[in-house]
This record gives structure tokens, sequence and C-alpha cells, in this order.
């Protein structure tokens, strides 16, 4: 093989297939980043074995052919040789040999015939999305999903189509999140469960679309693909709980208040948070009373009174402070609503005015 390529361009495609790659020792061609040169064009790929990558850039190729080498090296090296325009790739006794103004260096190579196959869907399910509303549906939840995989479908987001709305939900059995965003000209769309240690790659590729993406699912991936490149992820064999059964329909206490306030006594509060990250609620609705408070034996105390309009009874609940939030990420409004079910009952966070987020989270026990 031997090519020359823009070197902005190769590295662009570089950094993305470098992320993919994975840190397997068992099947140590999994670190690397298999680059093809056939017919006028570079094709790059690199895969963990749940989510795989593919982009395809135009080069001089002068000799066809096929190469495999770690990812971290290739990355590491062409990033730190920013004054190089053109890359030249040759293979030479059968190592990567790179060639620029400045530099003329070796990286040994891996067989290239053991890195596996990127999946290519044929009969999903084909839909044109909008990148921005599809990264904005997955950053408004993907933080409420389950750390630990021991339940597959609560460490992943949940995606399906609800009328004219994509709708994105993610639960840990200890909070919810659900956004809802609008999309045109999708009547059909089989529903899906992407994992969630996927999230961070897919958002990355995803912020740097353009715009419209090109998706397919079927039951066992989703693909996206745009300009070039294709990505795809394994998606979760299961059935994400019906959680529309647990948002409760009636409140007994209720609190609207600025965002900015809430988020800057969340601010204050969580120097002084302990190991539980417990965050203590006292709601008196007749004397306009609400205050936060946190407490570490370690380091003090503190009490923050905002102020809010309160309705309802009474109330004195515990959160986990971290849990609250993380929701104020997805809030896109200036006035936030607290709605409390009562002590065993979860507090429910909405955008004033903005039906289209949700978040849900169980109190704590005292």
């Amino acid at each position: 093989m031997k090519i020359e390529c823009i070197k902005d361009k190769l590295f662009e495609a570089i950094s993305k297939a470098e992320k993919v790659t994975g840190k397997n020792l068992t099947l140590p061609v999994l670190n690397c980043i298999l680059f093809s040169a056939k017919d006028r064009e570079l094709v790059i790929r690199s895969t963990n074995l749940d989510l795989g990558i593919e982009i395809t850039l135009p080069a001089k190729i002068h000799k066809e052919g096929v190469v495999a080498v770690p990812g971290n090296i290739i990355y590491n090296f062409i990033s730190n040789i920013p004054s190089a325009k053109n890359i030249i790739f040759e293979v030479v006794d059968g190592n990567l040999k790179v060639i620029t103004d400045t530099n003329t260096t070796v990286i040994k190579s891996m067989p290239s015939d053991d890195f596996p196959s990127i999946p290519v869907i044929k009969d999903g399910k084909n839909l044109t999305l909008n990148s921005r509303d599809f990264v904005r549906g997955l950053k408004s939840v993907w933080y409420s999903s389950a750390v630990s995989s021991m339940k597959p479908e609560l460490s992943s987001i949940y995606i399906f189509l609800d009328d004219d709305s994509l709708v994105f939900a993610a639960t840990d059995s200890f909070r919810l999140a659900e956004k809802r965003v609008k999309v045109k000209n999708i009547k059909d769309m089989p529903q899906v469960l992407i994992p969630v240690k996927n999230i961070p790659e897919i958002l990355r590729i995803l912020e740097s679309a353009p715009g419209d993406v090109n998706v397919v699912i079927d039951k066992n991936q989703i693909s996206f693909s745009f300009d070039g490149l294709y990505l795809v992820s394994r998606v979760v064999d299961g059935v994400f709980p019906d959680y529309k059964q647990i948002i409760p329909k009636t409140f007994k206490t209720t609190v609207v208040l600025l965002k900015q306030d809430l988020v800057s006594a969340f601010k204050v509060n969580t120097i002084f948070s302990d190991k539980f990250n417990k965050l203590s609620v006292k709601i008196r609705p007749k004397d306009k009373k609400f205050e936060l408070s946190m407490k570490n034996a370690d380091v003090g105390e503190n009490q923050s009174a905002l102020e809010a309009v309160c309705e309802g009874e009474d109330l004195d609940i515990n959160f986990n402070c971290r849990y609250i939030s993380d929701s104020f990420q997805s809030v896109n409004a200036d006035s936030v609503s607290l709605e409390f079910g009562g002590l065993t009952k979860p507090l429910v966070v909405r955008g004033v005015n903005d039906s289209s987020f949700l978040y849900l989270v169980m109190p704590i026990n005292k």
C-alpha cells in the first residue's frame, strides 16, 4: 500500500476512529485502526465490537493495500506534526511507513486478517433524522441511566416514536429522565435501546454532522451515516420498564422558582455534602418558606432559603443532591417547577412552560 492524503482530513478521521478502538488484551487487533486503500479512496475502520466506525476519504492511491496499526500510536504521532500539509502512508516490510515534510516514521503493524468486519445493516428501517435534535435528546437523558450492566435495559437509552415526537428515556430505578423532541416526516420507527457506554462516542460523532443523518435500525444494531462516515452500534435486546406508570398524576406540594437561584443554591450546598449526597428540603407554603440544607460532620453545614412560590402541604423530605442537580442541564426554561407527591413519592422536575422534559427522583430515607 502507498497513498497520499491531506493531513487535516486524515487527522480528523483518525481522531474519530481512535476513540472507537477497543482496549482489549485478549484481542489486541481491536486496539488498531485499519487502513484500506482502493479505487482512489482511503477507508479507515475501527471497532470495539460494541461500536464500529468506517470513514471514507479521497486520497491519491499509488498502490492499493491494507494495514492495521495501533490507534493511539498513529493518533498521537499525527497530532504532533502540525506543520505537515500532506502525509504519505506506505507499507514497507509489513509495517506502516509515514512520510511528511519533516518526519519519516515506521509504525509496527498487526495482522490485518484478524481485524473484524464492521456490520452493515441490510434489512433495517431507514430514517432521516436531524443530528442536532438527536444529540439534544440523548444529552437530555443519558446521565440518568444505570452504570452497572446487571440489567442491560437500565444501562441503555430508550428511544421510541410517539405521534410527532421522538422520545428519549433513561432510568437507573432511582431517577428517570424523559425528553420529547418534535420530528417531521417520520411515520414509523422501531423502538430501540442503545447501550449507554456507546453514547459518548455517538454524541461526539453526531455533533460533527452538518445536518441530517441517515439512520438504519434493525433488531441487533443501529447505524448513522453522513458525509462518508458510517457509525454502527449494538442495541440491547430487552424491554424498557413501563415508566409512565410511576409518574404521579397528582401532587401535594408544588414549588416554582428561578432556575438560576436553584442552581446557585445547589452549588453552595454541595460544598457540604456527605458521602450519601443527602440534601434536606423543607417547605412551608403558608410561611412562603423553601429551604435547602446539607451537613457534613467533617466540613460543616449550610442552609439556603430561596425565594419561591409554594403551594400545598408542609413537607420535610430528603434527596440525593447530585441526582437532582444533574437534571438542570436539561431544563430549557428560566423557571423550574418542583412537584412533590409526599414523603415516599417521587419529586418531578420540569421547566415552567416546557412540556418537552420531565425528570423524576425518588426520595431517600432519613
